[in-house]
């Protein structure tokens, strides 16, 4: 039987997405605001816990991303992908709090599955 979202779910989901704009003023701050709120409401809601996942599987693939297009700076190209990445994120954070204070779990494109999802 699938649980009802409350305002109170909603709330910390949308937290949990809002809280990964941490990273654009603290180093790894878009993994560890996320991280955070998901450590401490997993266990009590499970809409939180899959907004959590969703959140911390995309914030971890652009991780990894990044790394790549830092490398790729090297030779000139990694710039664009810097600049794609970037517009990328903020257009995903943004739809995935959107969805979240309608109740619904965002699943972000392009994502590396690193903590399974229910």
């Amino acid at each position: 039987m699938i649980e009802p979202v409350t305002k109170s779910d909603k709330d910390f989901g949308l937290l949990v997405y809002a809280s990964s704009f941490v990273g654009y003023l603290v180093p790894l701050g878009s993994i560890l605001g996320p991280l955070i709120i998901w450590l401490m409401k997993r266990e009590e809601s499970a809409f939180v816990d899959q907004c959590g996942r969703s959140c911390l599987n995309f914030k971890l693939s652009l991780l990894i991303y990044v790394i790549i297009s830092g490398v790729l700076a090297l030779v000139g190209i990694g710039f664009i992908f810097l600049a794609i990445l970037g517009i990328f994120d903020l257009v995903c954070t943004v739809l995935a709090i959107i969805k979240a204070s309608e109740g619904k779990v965002y699943k972000y494109p392009l994502t590396i599955k690193f903590i399974a999802m229910d």
